[in-house]
């Protein structure tokens, strides 16, 4: 079987890769693996380094709304894991049209090929985001999408372009909604890798407004273990959200972090909210747990031990990152 992997150079593709070449997935096993990857800020052949000789990856670098590309990488795969995405929600607000390109017209690209070659399987992975703010209890598969931000507006079009392809033709996708993933090799833009970096640097970190916004933690290797499930087991034209069970505030995981780093609150600085910042997320993952047996398996205070210690013992890594 041939995978394509779509953004397996950036945080959460790369794992799934790294995986799957390890034999993590017994439905990947012995399986060509591509990465399709335009290789963008986020985008790093580095995260790739430790497999990057195996005989079963092949690395193609391009943009997933280059149609005849597109065509040509697609044809002959089996199954495509799509992690492609422009993804920082700042980044969104600043400017939306590359988040509006690459999530929903690069996905339509991607959607189109596959349907002409035949693709097995299709996983779009998307993000808890698309639901909008929960003041109590979380979201199924079937609320109504309320996404607040252009990128989780993007993210959204997307998902609804998905299973409007299963619908009109057929096409076998599944759509994955996680929560904030968290883990190694993460892009430094992000809250957990940002702040860790920053403190190992001796500079302070910006917290949102107040930091009662509340988020739910996934380690990535859960993350992607749960994709797998769904490519190998997940019927197509299905949602299937996939939670981490940790919920913490921002000022909650901030202060485990300055903990864990030896620091203290005079190392935060309070920033203006982001706009539009939704309060809470949360995710019922009781779907793809009963039907496909999905269990988190990282404990949160030993996943974020071990991420803290990866950015400790990476420097060479993601300094280069903080720098651009």
């Amino acid at each position: 079987m041939r995978i394509v992997v779509t953004g397996g150079a950036g945080f959460i593709g790369s794992h799934f890769v790294r995986q799957a070449l390890a034999g993590a997935y017994p439905a990947c096993a012995d399986a060509e693996v591509v990465v399709l990857d335009k290789l963008t800020y986020a985008g790093n052949e580095a995260n790739l380094a430790p497999v990057a000789h195996h005989p079963r990856l092949r690395f193609v670098r391009g943009d997933i709304c280059d149609a005849p590309l597109v065509a040509a990488v697609l044809r002959g795969a089996g199954l495509v894991v799509h992690c492609a995405a422009e993804s920082h929600v700042d980044r969104s607000i600043s400017g939306a049209e590359e988040f509006v390109r690459t999530n929903v017209l690069g996905t339509h690209t991607l959607l189109a090929a596959a349907l002409a070659a035949g693709v097995a399987k299709f996983v779009h992975v998307s993000t808890d985001e698309v639901y909008g703010s929960i003041s109590g209890g979380s979201w199924s598969e079937d609320a109504p999408l309320n996404p607040s931000s252009p990128y989780a507006a993007s993210k959204a079009s997307a998902d609804l372009l998905a299973r409007a392809f299963h619908r009109t033709h057929g096409l076998p996708v599944c759509v994955t909604r996680c929560s904030n993933t968290y883990g190694p090799y993460q892009h430094p833009e992000k809250l957990v890798p940002l702040f860790v970096t920053h403190l190992l640097d001796g500079r302070r970190v910006p917290l949102y407004g107040d930091g009662r916004n509340v988020r739910t933690w996934l380690h990535v290797d859960d993350h992607c273990r749960g994709v797998a499930l769904v490519a190998e087991k997940g019927e197509p034209g299905e949602v299937y959200n996939i939670g981490g069970g940790t919920e913490l505030t921002n000022r909650d995981i901030t202060g485990l972090l300055l903990e864990t780093l030896g620091h203290d609150w005079s190392m935060v600085r309070h920033v203006p909210d982001r706009k539009g910042h939704d309060l809470r997320y949360s995710v019922d993952s009781g779907k793809i747990s009963a039907r496909l047996g999905y269990r988190p398996a990282v404990p949160f205070a030993e996943g974020l031990a071990e991420t803290v210690a990866w950015y400790r013992n990476n420097r060479a890594w993601w300094t280069p990152l903080t720098r651009a």
